[in-house]
């Protein structure tokens, strides 16, 4: 007698337990296709890495639920297949899966816009500061190193770096007034401020707050976020929720740093890399402007040694508590957590997007590194000559560095053009966003 055969869904094996989704490089089966215990049926990209999803059974696929390129969560079944294993008929979805089953549906609205509302962006601008740091002038305080090796290591040849009287707040208001002035909306009609920073002008209260009286906007919510260089993105995100939840019509959205401060003359890890500078824009619910598509964002603590300040502000303290206000970065590990993170970001857009990489105008990084930016387009699809760099005059400005790009790039800028924005910050925090122009 023949043995019985029944349906079951078939679902990735989660590969850590704080992993949430992987992308599907590659299917080996079609449907109809019969396989044994132990076949590769596909080839899954996770933030751990890149590995085979084997068959736990005989049997015969019915349906594939996700095209190539997907990205799928780990309580997502992939497969439908049928089998006659007695040993299935008691098979679970994997520990991992379970564990993050609650957690879901949280992490799908991140990304899922109502059908009724859109979110536009209106307007960007930018501020830079008017003093221009070269690697000549750097290296000066690492005679072994020569100006073009820095540039070959960080794809950095300059840099802005703020006066002793600027403040972050003066910054953030001039990238402020060019958005305002780009959106061409009254600046009264803004309903919230958001800044991302990792460095306020106080502890308390927040820059947004500095903001919201420089631009004499009263009664409407002001804060700030930080979520280092992936915080504009993260702020994004938060106005569009006020956006969609009622609370406002049109939010400015600000990336400010003033980090020049924060960096130690003797450690060459950190020294070459960062700039000063503000970016803002005004994001707006209606048809009117560039449409914001799906966000993502996430955050794995097990980086928080990779990059770290001790101390907040944006002044350095005296010296007298005994704690080191320096930016520490551990660079190779950074450079391989950043890496693999970006291409997880790119990948997972594309997906969530619909698009192919080949539609894809601008990959629009915070910018972050010329080498890790370059390994990233080799394995994400899409050309490096479509990733938009202006490191090479700016440096890193980590919360500013993606509005500072959008700023310089939108006059160049088409409708129908595609972006995808992301960034990777200290935290380690991801986030990205698709954009049509």
């Amino acid at each position: 007698m023949a043995a019985e055969r029944f349906r079951l869904p078939l679902y990735l094996p989660a590969q850590g337990a704080a992993e949430a989704e992987a992308t599907i490089i590659e299917w080996f089966v079609v449907e109809g296709d019969e396989f044994q215990s132990g076949d590769v049926l596909a080839q899954i990209d996770s933030a751990k890495s890149v590995f085979d999803f084997h068959a736990p059974c005989h049997g015969r696929v019915l349906r594939r639920y996700r095209l190539e390129s997907e990205t799928v969560a780990y309580t997502e079944p992939v497969l439908e297949i049928e089998t006659s294993d007695p040993a299935m008929k008691e098979w679970l979805p994997p520990a991992a899966v379970a564990a993050q089953a609650a957690a879901q549906p949280a992490a799908e609205q991140q990304w899922r816009m109502p059908h009724a509302a859109t979110v536009v962006l209106r307007g960007v601008g930018g501020y830079l500061p008017s003093r221009v740091v070269t690697n000549a002038e750097l290296v000066q305080a690492f005679p072994q190193l020569a100006e073009e090796y820095v540039y070959q290591v960080t794809g950095i040849r300059q840099r802005r770096w703020a006066a002793e009287t600027e403040k972050p707040s003066d910054m953030a208001y001039a990238a402020s007034l060019e958005a305002i002035r780009q959106a061409g909306i009254p600046l009264r009609e803004l309903d919230a401020i958001v800044v991302a920073t990792t460095t306020p002008d106080f502890a308390m209260p927040a820059t947004a707050c500095v903001l919201q009286d420089r631009l004499g906007l009263v009664g409407v919510p002001a804060f700030d976020l930080n979520a280092a260089c992936s915080g504009w993105l993260y702020a994004v995100t938060v106005a569009q929720g006020l956006i969609l939840s009622g609370t406002a019509r049109h939010a400015l959205v600000v990336g400010v740093e003033l980090q020049s401060r924060f960096i130690d003359a003797s450690d060459r890890s950190a020294w070459f890399l960062f700039g000063d500078g503000a970016g803002a824009a005004v994001l707006s619910a209606g048809e009117a402007g560039h449409r914001l598509g799906p966000t993502m964002l996430g955050a794995d603590s097990r980086g928080l040694h990779l990059a770290r300040r001790a101390t907040p502000g944006y002044r350095l303290p005296d010296g007298s508590a005994g704690i080191d206000p320096w930016i520490r970065i551990d660079g190779a590990a950074l450079f391989r957590v950043a890496t693999e993170n970006f291409i997880h970001l790119i990948r997972t857009t594309l997906a969530r997007a619909g698009w192919k990489p080949d539609q894809v105008r601008w990959v629009v990084p915070h910018q972050a590194n010329g080498r890790i930016l370059k390994a990233v387009a080799r394995r994400c699809g899409i050309p490096f000559d479509r990733f938009f760099l202006n490191m090479d005059r700016l440096g890193n400005t980590s919360s500013a560095s993606i509005p500072l790009a959008l700023a310089e790039m939108a006059p160049q800028l088409q409708p129908g053009h595609k972006l995808i924005l992301c960034s990777v910050g200290a935290g380690i925090t991801t986030a990205a966003l698709a954009v049509e122009w």
